[in-house]
Formats: C-alpha cells, sequence, structure tokens
C-alpha cells in the first residue's frame, strides 16, 4: 500500500499542475469559494461560516471561534472560506504545491495554522467543532488509522464530514482492489463500507449526499456526528 501511495501522491500533483495550468488564480480563487459555499448549503452547514453562530452552544473555540480542521486540502480545500474562524489545514503536498502553483500561497490564509504531513502523523492534542476530509480519505496510506485520527479529533457532538468515491459494482470493486487500476485512489470500497468505518467509530451518520452518479463509481459525501 505504501508504493501505491506513493505512485497516487506524485500523480496528484501532475494533476493539480495540469488542472490550474491556465486558470487565473483570480478567477479560480472565486470560482472555488463559491463552491464550497454551495456544497455548505448542500448538507445544511451554511451556518459553520458565521462568527456568531457555532455547531453547539457549549462548545466555542478561543474568542467565540468554532474550530475547523481541514484534512487532505489540496491547493483548495475549503480552509478558503472560513474567514472568521480557527483554522487548521492539512496536506502531505502543502510545500509542493506552494512552490508550484501560484493559486495557493499560505499568506493569504492569515487565520489558517497549516501542517505540511500526512494525516497519519498528525497528533494534535485538539478537538474540533467540524472535521472535513474532502477528496482525500481515498488517497490516504492507512485507511483504518485515518479514520481513528479524524474521529478522535471530532468533538462530541460535533460534524464529521467525508467524501468518498464508492464503488457500485462488487465484482469491479475486487478487481480495482486487487489492480492498480486507479492509481490516485490507493483504496477501494463501496458506501456500506464506507458508512461502517464511520459508526464502528461511534458516529452517527446523519446525511449521505449523492453528489455525482458514475458508472463504476459515486462521489458520495457524509455527514455525521460524533457520539
Amino acid at each position: 500500500m505504501t508504493f501505491r501511495w506513493k505512485i497516487a501522491q506524485a500523480a496528484e500533483i501532475r494533476w493539480w499542475q495540469r488542472y490550474l495550468k491556465n486558470k487565473s488564480t483570480t478567477d479560480y480563487s472565486v470560482w472555488k469559494m463559491a463552491y464550497w459555499q454551495k456544497l455548505l448549503a448542500e448538507i445544511g452547514l451554511s451556518d459553520l461560516t458565521n462568527e456568531s453562530n457555532t455547531v453547539h452552544e457549549d462548545s466555542f473555540g478561543e474568542g467565540g471561534k468554532k474550530n475547523i480542521f481541514d484534512a487532505g486540502c489540496g491547493p483548495a480545500g475549503i480552509f478558503m472560506i472560513f474567514k472568521n474562524q480557527k483554522v487548521d489545514a492539512l496536506d502531505p503536498l502543502l510545500d509542493k504545491y506552494e512552490a508550484s502553483l501560484p493559486h495557493f500561497k499560505k499568506t493569504l490564509y492569515p487565520n489558517v495554522q497549516f501542517f505540511s504531513q500526512p494525516l497519519e502523523h498528525f497528533d494534535k492534542k485538539e478537538a474540533y467543532d467540524a472535521v472535513f476530509c474532502l477528496n482525500a480519505i481515498n488517497h490516504v496510506a492507512d485507511l483504518a488509522q485515518c479514520f481513528d485520527i479524524l474521529v478522535n479529533a471530532t468533538k462530541k457532538g460535533g460534524k464529521l464530514i467525508v467524501s468518498i468515491d464508492a464503488h457500485n459494482y462488487s465484482l469491479l470493486k475486487h478487481i480495482f482492489q486487487a489492480l492498480p487500476g486507479d492509481v490516485l485512489h490507493p483504496h477501494q470500497y463501496d458506501l456500506t463500507e464506507y458508512q461502517a468505518m464511520l459508526t464502528q467509530r461511534g458516529c452517527t451518520i446523519d446525511k449521505t449526499v449523492l453528489k455525482k452518479k458514475e458508472f463504476i463509481f459515486n462521489y458520495y459525501i457524509l455527514v455525521a456526528t460524533k457520539n
């Protein structure tokens, strides 16, 4: 799995370089922030961007601000829209993104503390009002360990939001598990298996949102509450 993870990481940065090559930094930033705001509305968590509101009233962060963790944030993660919150954002490729992509500069986000490391190495002792892992969990090296970290990082009663690419067909799932058919995604599971990875760790799934339907994979967002 380590070898497949390394291949996936190398492919990931090349994908971003190609994708952003001809995109204006300003226009892309505006578009991406609008995308994240729309996503929050779709999953019923728009209030997270409001400084005056919290996920639950007894879990204020520093100065009344909510604590947000964006795990596997990439160069344009949901951290972009949390201007009034206390935010930690993590991705093992952040330093490479900053060096090779004009679209990402850490200095543009003074309220965000960035961690350029794999999720498996994250050991900050803090509980967050909301933990996001979007377009990332399929890429990690140790899936079970990363789900443990995400759940442990979420406050009791807090929200854990994970997006997944889930297999639609058992036969294809097993073929992809045996062969590196999808280099960007070293993990191959179906929706029920991903949901169980949360419920078995003491979370209740509030919503399962189908964002994109494809033949082999469907793209879902799971919204869970930590019990």
